[in-house]
This record gives C-alpha cells, structure tokens and sequence, in this order.
C-alpha cells in the first residue's frame, strides 16, 4: 500500500470509529439545547463549541459523521449492487450493452440534485430519500466501469475456453470476470463514497436531506451562515469534516502510479 493510501486509510478509519462511538456515546447530547450555553467558542467542557442552540458541536460532528457515512455507504452500495451487475452482462453479451449504456447514459441526464427533489417532492425529506437519489444517480458510474473490466477480461483464452465447454454465462460471471474486475470496482466504490458525501452535504445545504433537528454536516452549515462573521466555528468544523472525509477517500482509492 503507498503512503496516499496509507493516510487515505488512517482519516477513513478515524472517520468510521468516531461514527460507530456515536451509537452508544457523545460528549453531550446532539439534539439537547442549551440556551445559557449559546455560541461559545472551544472550550474544556465544550472542545468544538457550542451551536446557536447551545448544543455541542463536538457530539453534532460525531453524529453527523455517523448519517453522513450511512448514507454515503447505502447509496454507493445501491449503485454498484445495480450497476456492477449490468455492466459484467453488457460486457458478456454485445447485443445487450447497446441497450444497457444506453439505459446508462439516459440516467446521466437526471442528477442526484434533481431525482432527490422529485422524490423529496412525492415522498417527503427523509435520509431516505438522499440514499435513493444518490444511489441512482451513481448506477452509470459503475456500470462504466464494470463493463470496461468485463471487456478486457472476455479477451483472455480462459475465457474462450470456458465458452468452448459450455460454462454457463453466470458462472463464468461469478468465477472469472468480477475477481478480476473487482480491484476497479473497488476504487470506484472508495471514489463513488466521497462523491456521495459530497453531493449528501450538498443536498442537505438545501434543505432535502436529514430533517432538522438530527445532525447533518452539511445542514450544519447551512444553519451556519447567519453566524459566520461572529461565531465563524459553526461552519468551520462540519467543513473541516466534509474536507477530511473527502479527501480520506479520494486518497483510498487513488491510483498506484509512480513516475
């Protein structure tokens, strides 16, 4: 593993343990206000400060970085539980990846900010609901991928020779094509997790993601702006979160090049 991978591992795994400590404890309780405590800044009682309710902002990023994640991982999970599967049977079969990239390439016209206000619209606000947008909308991603591997694997004699003994298309799938593709789908899924938790922050910001009270990075910093000149902590550690997150996974799953 390179030293990229390494610190991209290292922020993930901090990231992932402050989320998992977030179901049994936090400093204070995210969604307690306390007025008398409105707007302070780091202190030994409150590391991050305090909101303009009072609330810890320490235990609002712990428990923002366990919905955040939530989401992220059940989206990209959605995309490639659907599109992995797509792009290996379009990359098997010619006459079906006309219809699949073309599947594909329609799905790129309705973005996640789009599908999630239609749903939003339909369904209501609900973490949900951000799952679902995100997840769609990253289904071409991986089915690019998927068949762009299932292609160059298919080219190999085992390949041919597998066909010759009449090796169902299916096992061929699952033996031969998805161990071999699986390392880029890999990085696709670490690069697709950081894009979610992008476009998850950003469709909060909006107001169509977690509703308020519950504890969302982005909806934090939305709630931020009218403090920014004053308490400029409100914005800085959610951003901070986002930041590092983001950069953890794009870190993960970065190429092994050495030039």
């Amino acid at each position: 593993m390179t030293t990229k991978r390494t610190v991209g591992a290292v922020i993930v795994l901090v990231v992932a343990v402050l989320a998992l400590i977030s179901l049994v404890w936090t400093p204070y309780d995210p969604l307690q206000a306390e007025v008398a405590h409105r707007l302070e800044g780091s202190s030994a009682a409150h590391w991050m400060g305090t909101d303009q309710f009072g609330r810890d902002m320490a235990s609002r990023v712990m428990d923002g970085a366990r919905l955040t994640l939530t989401v992220a991982v059940g989206a990209v999970g959605l995309s490639a539980l659907v599109g992995v599967p797509l792009g290996i049977w379009a990359g098997m079969h010619r006459g079906a990846s006309r219809f699949v990239m073309a599947g594909a390439d329609l799905l790129l016209a309705f973005p996640a900010l789009l599908l999630a206000i239609v749903f939003t619209a339909v369904f209501g606000a609900s973490i949900w609901i951000v799952v679902l947008a995100i997840g769609i909308a990253g289904i071409p991603g991986f089915v690019r991928v998927a068949r762009a591997g299932t292609l160059q694997v298919m080219q190999n004699d085992y390949i041919l020779a597998a066909r010759i003994a009449k090796v169902p298309g299916p096992r061929i799938a699952r033996r031969h094509v998805l161990p071999n593709i699986w390392p880029i789908v890999l990085t696709q899924i670490s690069v697709a997790v950081a894009l979610a938790i992008l476009a998850e922050a950003g469709l909060s910001f909006l107001g169509l993601g977690a509703p308020a009270p519950f504890a969302s990075w982005g909806r934090m910093l939305q709630a931020s702006q009218p403090y920014l000149a004053t308490s400029p902590h409100l914005a800085l550690w959610p951003g901070l979160a986002i930041a590092l997150t983001v950069l953890g996974f794009n870190l993960l799953g970065g190429s092994d090049d050495r030039r």
